[in-house]
């Protein structure tokens, strides 16, 4: 028949484009490469992504890219999605991470990984997953991402290889799809391949990620019969014909694995590779596929078979002696059959096999009968457990059993979810406890199974979880711990569903019937707190008359007795009491400690205290308690709504300090956070208002009004009580559109409801002081009533800021003469405030009125300490106002000066001379290669040594030709 090539290394026919784009890829990982664009020598990242459909040749050209790479010196990693996996959760990111890890000693694996190893440890398989909260999706992400960077760093060039992505885990799958857009921003070359007709849903980014392709993966085309032919050559000898290498063509489709398949028959059978045994081809190339395997396989005996059913089970990386153990085989016999599918190019290696294609494990596994698939899953769930391999590794056979109400089976998948859980993987947790379910659990164990089945779901299906936890409530419970959880859980996805007066409820029901004294006191707190959020609730003053009593007997000596304190602070903050008593109850709640990350409490009480201290002109206080709190968060791996909150409310009082370009990175930060997390949620629409109120201060009324639209800033407006108050920020838009009598309906209906609820504090919610100014063009006398009372309760709370905004207020609607004078004590009450846009549009507003009155001298200073703070503060528009009224005056405006830059340190410069260029955090940080939060920490840096604003900056820098 010929020479025959050697059989190493196959060649690869027709894939010179696709490899071309491999060695382009390689060459600019290495540095060298051409009309990047980039400075010479500086690598670059890049994603290469191959499509086409099985047998193409995908596997064979990712084999050929780990070798090119290794032959660049390039670190490479590699996994392959498999079938039977597909359901296990982290099973690709293991494969490409773990095992630059593993062999690493506890202590070196913790320096390595730092403030990592909790968060992303159990997901890698690292480390055991330990009791508490698990990290949620956001921040397990937010630490694979810093692993991958981490290694792709120190162990530059990296090429990262995974192939049949269709089959990788969601887990793995849809990390990968969000990282793959920061390949090039890395030494990184990523590298996939998948069937396109068989990518799912959560992996869609891949078939559009912009790599080498233009936005598009490189399809993989069937080989032209030239093509075919030189490969049937290859492996046959060159006496093959033209026409037995046509009709190859014709009866592979030009399918590489089908056609090598055929060869390697055509040899077996002895055929010659002419016109005359052309007629063959047909039947010999369907016994490469589906049925022929099968049936080639059957030829090998009863033990074979079984032994080959057990592979198929098992799924890749493959022990040959536990599918001895699944196949009930003993070690000689399973050697031997394992001999046999080699030598019949069923199986591949030795320790682990493997399936020599996937299109042969999906036809073998295919073929087994129904009841012996079940059999043998069952059977692999047994030894995998005797293996020590543990629960969760057994879990995907026991998915595949039928329920049969056994108890082993409801033990294994509850330990399953539970690791899973804890390893931050919710959704292969809730799919065991679902099957769990189904079994059943013995009855007595149903309500445990239907508890964890929510907490499972809590963060995908939280309508699902309600289910879960009521139907719970309605089983025999033996165990009263067992009960009070499934109702603060309950309560809690209600409250976070916006259903407070649900979750107030289900409390109520409960506490009567709770003997333990110190669980009633804490459903007691916790209905406090969520009756404290509702909008609608029926009786707040009875409530707050009630806690303070509760309070007030209280020391505060354990966690629970101190969360009934701080909520009386933040009772006594929104019924406007004096501010020394609010301060005083939250340094009581402050005293014995109150941890924002505890697992089984929220982190709302923490909140509302450390609110409490910025409403009282104590922002600083605020803002070292939201610090803790981020940090913790951060240890946690808690990245979604928790950091969304924190970074929102530390933009807020940012705002509420008058830094109003920090507080706009902040919140911006806070809602894109907030966005991942979902609409509708409360964490969105305390970011919404908050950027809306932050927009209008800065001056741009067309953005805010469009950012209002964007995010649906209009009615219904959420059950919960949120600050700043969505529906007052809806007021103030209307206002700052000119539409005053909209407005004032607004806020008005605003007053009726807080009014009704006993919450009169103006520091908190400002409707009053909008609701004047919408009212004095149409009612005047009306509207100085309602900015008197606004006055009269700021001075009961006693906060200065709070003061000085209702004295601007009622300067803004009173007579002519009196302004000044309102404006006047204004400024002296914000002057000893933290509230700086305040102070800036008091003085301001002063120096408007008293050039009026014909005081110029005195006019000029007000305006001249007005402009100065306003462009200190970021506020646009205002100062824009003062250098008008200025003008009208005949005063030029004062210059920052360049020199007040010179405290910038290098990076500080470069992220500010950045961000004056209009450029935002995510560009600024794609520039200084650094994330995002540290370009927010940068330029709250820049801004509070330079004491201005972007506008303010642009020209500083201009001025020393750095921008």
């Amino acid at each position: 028949m010929g020479q025959r090539s050697p059989r190493g290394r196959r060649t690869l026919f027709e894939r010179e484009s696709e490899l071309s784009s491999v060695d382009e890829a390689l060459s600019e990982l290495a540095g060298s490469g051409r009309d990047t664009g980039e400075p010479p020598g500086r690598p670059r990242g890049a994603l290469l992504a191959f499509a086409g459909r099985a047998g193409i040749g995908k596997t064979t050209l990712l084999a050929e890219v780990r070798r090119r790479a290794a032959a660049k010196q390039c670190t490479v990693l590699s996994a392959r999605g498999g079938e039977q996996e597909q359901r296990v959760a982290f099973h690709v990111a293991r494969q490409l991470l773990q095992p630059e890890f593993a062999t690493l000693p506890e202590a070196e694996l913790r320096a390595t990984l730092g403030s990592w190893y909790e968060i992303v440890g159990p997901a890698l398989g690292l480390r055991a997953p330990s009791e508490g909260a698990p990290p949620d999706q956001q921040g397990l992400r937010a630490g694979l991402d810093w692993v991958l960077t981490h290694l792709a760093v120190r162990r530059a060039p990296m090429v990262l290889v995974l192939d049949d992505a269709h089959w990788a885990d969601a887990e793995s799958l849809s990390w990968l799809a969000a990282f793959a857009p920061r390949a090039e921003q890395l030494p990184l070359l990523l590298v996939v391949a998948y069937r396109p007709d068989e990518l799912p849903e959560h992996a869609a980014a891949f078939r559009s990620l912009p790599g080498r392709a233009g936005g598009r993966p490189l399809g993989l085309e069937p080989l032209s019969a030239a093509a075919v032919a030189r490969l049937v050559r290859e492996d046959l000898g060159t006496r093959a014909d033209d026409a037995f290498c046509r009709e190859c063509w014709a009866v592979t489709a030009g399918n590489p694995f089908e056609t090598v398949e055929l060869t390697e028959k055509i040899r077996d059978r002895g055929l010659s590779p002419t016109e005359d045994g052309a007629h063959l081809l047909r039947d010999l190339a369907a016994a490469v596929k589906g049925s022929g395997i099968v049936t080639r396989l059957e030829r090998l005996g009863t033990a074979t078979v079984r032994f080959a059913w057990a592979c198929a089970v098992l799924g890749t990386e493959i022990r040959p002696a536990l599918a001895a153990a699944v196949a009930g085989l003993g070690r000689e016999e399973a050697a031997d059959a394992a001999d046999a599918l080699r030598a019949a190019r069923i199986l591949s290696g030795a320790d682990p096999l493997e399936f020599v294609h996937p299109l042969i494990a999906t036809a073998v596994y295919r073929d087994i009968p129904g009841a012996v698939r079940v059999a043998l899953h069952g059977q692999a769930a047994w030894c995998v457990i005797d293996e020590g391999l543990g629960p969760a590794a057994a879990a995907r056979h026991l998915m595949e059993t039928h329920p049969d109400g056994d108890t082993w089976i409801v033990r294994q998948l509850r330990a399953a979810a539970r690791e899973n859980q804890r390893a931050g993987a919710p959704e292969a947790a809730r799919r065991h406890l679902a099957r769990a379910l189904r079994e059943p659990p013995l009855p007595e164990e149903r309500a445990a199974v239907l508890y964890e089945l929510g907490c499972a779901s809590l963060l995908t299906e939280p309508a699902t979880t309600v289910n879960h936890l009521r139907a719970a409530l309605d089983e025999p419970i033996a165990d009263p711990a067992l009960r009070h959880n499934i109702v603060y859980r309950l309560s809690q996805v209600l409250a976070h569903s916006d259903r407070l007066a649900e979750a107030s409820e289900t409390l109520a029901r409960e506490i009567p019937v709770t003997g333990d004294p110190g669980v009633r006191l804490r459903m007691q707190s916790e209905q406090f707190m969520w009756d404290a959020f509702r909008a609608d609730e029926p009786d707040s003053p009875g409530r707050s008359r009630r806690l303070a009593r509760l309070a007030d007997r209280l020391t505060g000596r354990e966690l629970t007795e101190r969360y009934v304190i701080g909520l009386r602070a933040w009772d006594a903050t929104l019924r406007g009491e004096p501010a020394s008593v609010a301060l005083r109850h939250a340094e009581r709640a402050l005293a014995g400690g109150l941890a924002w990350a505890e697992a089984d409490r929220g982190f709302e009480v923490p909140v509302l205290v450390a609110m409490t201290f910025m409403y009282a002109d104590r922002p600083g206080r605020t803002e070292e308690l939201f610090a803790a709190g981020i940090t913790a968060f951060e240890s946690q791996g808690w990245h979604g709504a928790h950091l969304s909150f924190g970074y929102t409310i530390l933009g807020y009082v940012r705002f509420r300090r008058g830094r109003l370009a920090e507080a706009e990175d902040f919140v911006r930060t806070g809602l894109r956070l907030a966005e991942r997390v979902g609409p509708g949620t409360p964490v969105h629409w305390y970011a919404v208002g908050t950027l809306v109120q932050v927009l209008l201060a800065r001056g741009r009324v067309e953005e805010a009004v469009r950012a209002g639209e964007d995010y649906a800033l209009r009615a219904p407006f959420p059950a919960a009580v949120t600050f700043p108050d969505a529906r007052t920020v809806h007021g103030e838009l209307l206002l700052a559109r000119g539409l005053h009598r909209e407005a004032a309906a607004e806020l008005a209906a605003v007053g009726r409801r807080f009014d009704e609820r006993g919450m009169r504090n103006p520091s908190w919610c400002p409707w009053q002081l909008h609701l004047a100014r919408a009212q004095h063009p149409h009612d005047p006398g009306r509207a100085r009533a309602t900015a008197r009372e606004a006055v009269h309760r700021a001075r009961r709370y006693g906060a200065p800021s709070a003061v000085g905004q209702a004295l601007r207020a009622a300067a803004d609607v009173a007579p002519a003469p009196d302004r000044a004078r309102l404006l006047a004590e204004s400024v002296a009450h914000l002057e000893r405030s933290p509230a700086g846009y305040e102070l800036a549009c008091a003085l301001v507003a002063l120096g408007a009125q008293t050039h009026r009155a014909g005081r110029p001298g005195e006019a000029a200073e007000h305006l001249y300490r007005g402009l100065d703070a306003a462009v200190r503060c970021g506020a646009d528009g205002l100062a824009g106002a003062a250098r008008e009224e200025l003008a009208l005056a005949g005063l030029r405006p004062r210059r920052l000066h360049s020199a007040e830059t010179d405290t910038l340190t290098a990076r500080e410069r470069a992220a500010a001379a950045l961000t004056a260029r209009d450029r935002t955090p995510a560009e600024v940080a794609e520039e200084l290669r650094i994330d995002e939060q540290a370009v927010v920490r940068l330029l709250s840096a820049v801004y509070r040594k330079v004491g201005t604003d972007r506008t303010g900056l642009a020209a500083a820098l201009r001025a020393q030709a750095l921008s």
